[in-house]
């Protein structure tokens, strides 16, 4: 990342040193993933869609412990391992959103609650910025090679209410305090960084 661009990384020291982790990542370009994991203080394990599991890059995605989830269905395997990385003190990486759009948090499903509830890992708001800005001239789907791309992390919180509940309305109302404090930390990434 950093020979392809200018990432600039603010507030890694708020990701906690050790134990579970979730990031909850905003997710506006392809480049957002792959920009976190190539600046993260810590390795991710993100869940990506199984589709992307193909030839060389499903074996590459494999081997840096990427973790295959079918989108399309109640992946049981998927929930497992996610859980596995973080019962063994790993970060997990999350799209909240569930896919690509416009990377404002504005809809949010339910599994970053879900893991959190179920988990207990705090989450750390990550706002990457800047890899839709200016398309390159050569691969238009890229941002312009050296340009700047933001990785903003926030302060870690608990998602769960403290009751340890972890019924339907919990996880509705998890996802509504999720919701809020990842719309905060977009506007505060965003006025920090000028974008």
């Amino acid at each position: 990342m950093y020979g392809l661009w200018r990432p600039r990384v603010l507030g890694a020291w708020r990701v906690p040193a050790s134990g579970p982790v979730i990031f909850a990542v905003n997710h506006a370009h392809n480049l957002d993933g792959p920009m976190l994991m190539g600046t993260a203080p810590r390795p991710v394990h993100f869940l990506i869609k199984k589709e992307a599991f193909v030839g060389p890059l499903g074996s590459f995605l494999h081997g840096i412990g990427q973790l295959k989830v079918d989108r399309d269905s109640t992946d049981r395997a998927a929930i497992g391992n996610a859980l596995a990385v973080l019962e063994h003190g790993g970060v997990l990486g999350i799209f909240p959103e569930g896919t690509r759009g416009e990377g404002d948090f504005a809809s949010l499903r339910a599994g970053l609650a879900y893991f959190a509830v179920r988990s207990g890992a705090p989450i750390v708001p990550v706002a990457v910025l800047g890899s839709t800005d200016k398309p390159g001239r050569l691969v238009k789907a890229l941002p312009r090679l050296r340009s700047r791309v933001d990785v903003v992390f926030g302060d870690a919180f608990e998602a769960g209410d403290g009751s340890g509940r972890r019924t339907r309305k919990a996880l509705d109302e998890a996802t509504f305090r999720i919701q809020e404090r990842l719309t905060d930390h977009l506007k505060n990434a965003r006025r920090l960084t000028g974008r």
